[in-house]
C-alpha cells in the first residue's frame, strides 16, 4: 500500500505515557503515525523517549516520525503539519494529547503558570484543530479527538489552570463538532481520570490513596484504557458520534 493510500494519524505529546499508548493502539500496516514531543528542560530525555516510541510503533507495524514541536507556538505547529502533508498528502486522525500541569492554589498561582498551562493545553489544541481542519474539510473526512480530564467536570483544588484548560477543551470540542459536521468530520473528547503515568507515579502515597478513594472501581486506570477509547472514536464504528465527551475514569465522574 502506498503512503498516499495509508491512514495518516497525528498525535501530540506522544513520547511517553498516554500519548505513546495511543500511538501503539492506532498502529498498523495501513497507518502512518506522526507525533510531537517538547521538553525544553530536559530535551535529551525526551528525544530518547520519542525514539523509543518510534521503535515500538515500528514493531507494531506502522512507520512513525517524531518532531520537537511546541504546540503553543502556531508557526511551529504549522511547520509540523506541513511536513505531514508534504509526505502523505492527508490527515485522517488528529489526537490532541499534549498537556502540562503547573499546580498551585488560586491565591498563590503565578500568572506565568496560568498562562503556560492555558497556552499548551487549550491554545495548543485549538491551533492543531484549526490547521488540521483545513485539510480534513477538503477531504470531507476526519476524526479529531482531544484529551480533556475528569477535573474539567469536577474541579480539583490546586489545579485552577489545568481544570480551566481542560474544561475549555470540552467547550471547544462541542463548538468545532458543530462547525465541521457538514464536512463529514467528527470531533470528540475523552476525559481520563486517575491514570497510571510518570506524573501520577511521583505523587506522595497519601495523595495517591486520596485519589484512589474517589474511584468507584477501586483502581487506577492504565494508559491503554484511554487509548482504547481513542481507537473507538477514530474508527468507522463511531462515525455517528460527534461533540461528545467519553469519561474514562473508573466512575470518578458519572
Amino acid at each position: 500500500m502506498s503512503d498516499k493510500k495509508k491512514r495518516t494519524v497525528v498525535v501530540t505529546g506522544a513520547s511517553r505515557g498516554i500519548g505513546r499508548s495511543i500511538c501503539l493502539a492506532l498502529a498498523g500496516p495501513d497507518t502512518i503515525i506522526y507525533f510531537n514531543y517538547f521538553a525544553p528542560g530536559d530535551p535529551a530525555a525526551e528525544i530518547a523517549a520519542a525514539a523509543e516510541t518510534e521503535k515500538l510503533v515500528a514493531d507494531a507495524g506502522s512507520s512513525a516520525t517524531s518532531m520537537s514541536v511546541n504546540v503553543a507556538v502556531e508557526k511551529d505547529v504549522a511547520g509540523f503539519f506541513e511536513k505531514v502533508l508534504d509526505e502523505t498528502g492527508r490527515i485522517d486522525v488528529l489526537v490532541n494529547n499534549a498537556g502540562i500541569t503547573k499546580d498551585g492554589l488560586l491565591v498563590r498561582m503565578k500568572e506565568k503558570d496560568w498562562d503556560s498551562v492555558l497556552d499548551v493545553n487549550l491554545k495548543g489544541t485549538f491551533t492543531c484543530m484549526k490547521i488540521a481542519a483545513k485539510t480534513m474539510m477538503k477531504q470531507r473526512y476526519g476524526r479529531i479527538i482531544s484529551i480533556a480530564s475528569v477535573v474539567a467536570a469536577t474541579g480539583n483544588p490546586g489545579q485552577a489552570n489545568y481544570s480551566a484548560s481542560k474544561a475549555g477543551i470540552i467547550g471547544l470540542t462541542k463548538t468545532v463538532a458543530r462547525e465541521l459536521a457538514p464536512r463529514g468530520i467528527t470531533v470528540n473528547a475523552i476525559a481520563p481520570g486517575f491514570i497510571e503515568t510518570d506524573m501520577t507515579a511521583s505523587l506522595p502515597e497519601k495523595a495517591r490513596n486520596a485519589m484512589l478513594d474517589q474511584v468507584p472501581l477501586g483502581r487506577a486506570g492504565q494508559p491503554e484504557d484511554v487509548a482504547a477509547a481513542v481507537v473507538f472514536l477514530a474508527s468507522e464504528s463511531a462515525a455517528y458520534i460527534t461533540g461528545q465527551v467519553i469519561h474514562v475514569s473508573g466512575g470518578m465522574y458519572m
